[in-house]
């Protein structure tokens, strides 16, 4: 029996889900991009910075992430050295697409999802209905409206959003003014004063003293702003309704890491680059930390719709399609490759990446001062386990976060000095750079030869996340976070979309779900495009 669930990813792009569903279950699931990118195909024997051009076209809500990634992809190839102002700037516009980013996926992707009849029965529906149903809602208005504030920002210094390519090898092509700077802290203070402070139900400081889930619950209680604040709404619908409790996923984490100190990073190399880091990178494997070693990193094609079934180092990644029906003969399944990360000790994991990802990293312990250190997600999952709630949490937790690094990398601009040196342009060398996009760690690998790219290859979260099966049958993410997800009613699955929804991925999704014993359809499940 077959359910088909469309548009649940609400975004762009294609992606059919799979699924298995036993005695109210779901017991199996495969993920299945349906949509050829081949970005590195057109990439191959163009100029080195043609990267900076064509890859923020790969994605329309994450361009910024996309530049600043292969930007620093050629700072490392071609040894360049990098003025403080440039870091500075390079930080802000990533943080600026990063933060508009959060409260409009979660009205107009997340939230509205709890407005289904499923619900209705629910204390909370009605306030829920009030505040977020799609264009009706009070709040759903007012986080869409203002989620368009920080990339003005971007657009101060970049020219505009999205797909601006103001990043360059040696720096940022942007002369800022003392007017530019004032208009964009008062941009970021309206951005506090109108959403983000509303959202938490007063001081973002306050909420970021929270360590643990014990703290999170004391401060729900502490005094009605919060309790009545749409995030005390969320939590405690969540609560209710048990999405703190499916939708784990691998419970393994991997996280580039991003944001540089402008004063550790001015000479870009492959080997500085995880000690430069405010936002640190790492791997946690479900008991231990690792360091970030991008060199561990694999990108397997077995079950994906490119020929061979090779697990290889982006450096020597291929990009060669096939036609899907010749691929489904070798039971390959998906244009997306399937990621993976080679754990000292291990082997080869599938490891979730994003704001769940990048906030367990920030609990590991060892932490140099100016760097990120948080031990509050980290504890949820320990304390909870990684599930729906655990995971939209995490994202929401970044917010006041990236506020601060905001206004405080707007203050620490010199405007008497260089935003850009001049790099030579080697004929020949190897880059990398990588940075953490909203939906988590996205990263160029680019080699030049002869003063052409001679091979780019291009991993992004979403790749990361609804990547298939390896060559040992290994499951992607959230071919994982599906499985066990309770179905109340087989011919409406709002379960499904709630896990989709929280892990964001820029594909729209489809969800075929079958009964495991009959193996006939079930029903069909559809969510609004937006």
């Amino acid at each position: 029996m077959e359910v088909k669930v469309h548009s649940i990813g609400r975004v762009e792009g294609d992606l059919d889900v799979n699924v298995v569903i036993e005695d109210g279950y779901v017991v199996d699931a495969w993920t299945e991009a349906t949509m050829f990118r081949g970005f590195e195909i057109i990439l191959k024997g163009k100029d080195p910075q043609a990267g900076l051009i064509m890859t923020p076209r790969i994605c329309g809500i994450c361009g910024g992430s996309h530049l600043y990634k292969s930007a620093y992809a050629l700072d490392t190839a071609w040894n360049t050295e990098m003025p403080p102002n440039a870091i500075l700037i390079r930080n802000l516009g990533q943080a600026t697409e990063t933060i508009q980013s959060i409260p409009r996926w979660f009205y107009a992707l997340f939230a509205i999802g709890f407005t289904h009849q499923k619900y209705a029965s629910s204390p909370l529906y009605d306030e829920i209905v009030h505040r977020w149903a799609p264009f009706k809602g009070k709040h759903y208005e007012l986080g869409v409206t203002v989620s368009a504030k920080p990339v003005e920002v971007y657009a101060i210094f970049g020219g505009q959003w999205p797909h601006s390519s103001f990043m360059v090898p040696g720096g940022v092509m942007c002369a800022p003014t003392l007017s530019d700077i004032t208009r964009s802290i008062s941009i970021m203070e309206y951005f506090r004063e109108t959403w983000l402070e509303n959202f938490f139900g007063g001081s973002m400081d306050r909420w970021l003293e929270n360590k643990t889930w014990k703290d999170v619950l004391n401060w729900l209680d502490e005094k009605p702003e919060h309790w009545n604040s749409d995030l005390g709404l969320f939590i405690r619908f969540c609560m209710e309704n048990g999405l703190d409790k499916y939708g784990a996923g691998p419970g393994r984490y991997l996280a580039a890491g991003t944001f540089f100190h402008p004063e550790k990073y001015n000479r870009p190399t492959i080997e500085g680059r995880n000690a430069a880091l405010i936002s640190r990178s790492g791997v946690y494997d479900g008991n231990n930390f690792h360091d970030y070693d991008q060199s561990r990193i694999r990108e397997d094609h077995t079950r994906s719709f490119f020929r061979g079934g090779a697990s290889l180092h982006p450096f020597e990644g291929k990009t060669e399609p096939i036609d899907p029906l010749e691929g489904k003969k070798e039971e390959k399944y998906s244009w997306a490759k399937a990621p993976r990360y080679d754990v000292p000790g291990v082997g080869e994991m599938a490891l979730e990446v994003g704001p769940l990802a990048r906030q367990v990293i920030a609990g590991r312990p060892g932490a140099e001062d100016w760097q990120d250190y948080d031990p509050l997600i980290l504890n949820l999952v320990k304390e909870l386990g990684p599930s729906v709630m655990v995971r939209v949490l995490a994202r929401i937790h970044e917010a006041p976060k990236y506020f601060k690094y905001i206004r405080s990398w707007l203050d620490q601009i010199d405007l008497k000095e260089k935003f850009y040196i001049k790099p030579q342009e080697l004929p020949e060398g190897r880059g990398f750079g990588a940075t953490e996009a909203a939906r988590g760690a996205l990263a160029d690998w680019i080699h030049i030869k002869d003063g052409k790219i001679e091979n780019y290859q291009v991993i992004t979260p979403t790749a990361w996340n609804v990547g298939p099966r390896d060559r040992h049958g290994n499951r992607g993410p959230i071919e994982t976070a599906m499985i066990g997800t309770p179905i109340s009613n087989p011919q409406d699955p709002v379960e499904l979309a709630h896990i989709a929804h929280s892990y964001d991925s820029c594909l729209v999704c489809t969800v075929h779900a079958y009964d495991a014993k009959t193996h006939k359809k079930l029903a069909e499940f559809k969510t609004s495009l937006i």
